[in-house]
């Protein structure tokens, strides 16, 4: 994104730099939602935007470390939808729900699946922080392994070990 290792860009800026790649990346995250998603492509990258400027004194030193940054808010953003829409559905009185017996059975498939998915990184996260950190990055920042590696300071090799132990721990957790 610059030349200069030591200057930072600010939120506008770094978005401004990665909006074609953020618009691919939000496409992408939006695929696995089916139409119960509320949010298409241009709503979640404008929501993205809005929540990343909320902090007036963030900047990235680089494109990874912006990407990753984005990947979470546009998780978070996602996740948060769909508890609204949960809490919506059953009167508006529920702040927040556990996924056992009945309520799991009365969300639907791809929004039971989207907090699955939030959930089990949650827990990764708990187990091995770097292995969360290398989802997080392939999967909602859209990085190869190398930019991972760069990113993290580890080899490429490492990240595809991490990579190939979260798929294990991800298909576990969502059995």
């Amino acid at each position: 994104m610059t030349d200069n290792p030591e200057a930072e860009l600010p939120v506008d800026e770094a978005f401004a730099a990665a909006y074609p790649e953020l618009r691919r990346l939000a496409r992408s995250r939006l695929r696995g939602g089916g139409r119960n998603t509320v949010l298409d492509t241009t709503a979640l990258v404008h929501e993205t935007y809005l929540k990343l400027s909320r902090n007036s004194s963030a900047s990235f030193p680089d494109r990874p470390r912006f990407l990753v940054y984005a990947g979470k808010a546009m998780r978070s953003i996602i996740v948060d939808m769909v508890r609204q829409r949960q809490t919506e559905r059953h009167g508006g009185e529920v702040a927040h729900l556990t996924l056992t017996g009945d309520v799991a059975d009365a969300l639907p498939a791809e929004e039971e699946h989207i907090l699955r998915v939030h959930e089990a990184l949650q827990e990764m996260a708990e187990v091995d922080a770097r292995m969360a950190q290398v989802v997080e990055l392939r999967y909602f920042g859209g990085l190869t392994d190398l930019e991972i590696a760069a990113a993290l300071g580890v080899t490429d090799r490492t990240v595809r070990r991490d990579w190939e132990q979260a798929r294990l721990f991800l298909a576990e957790a969502l059995k």
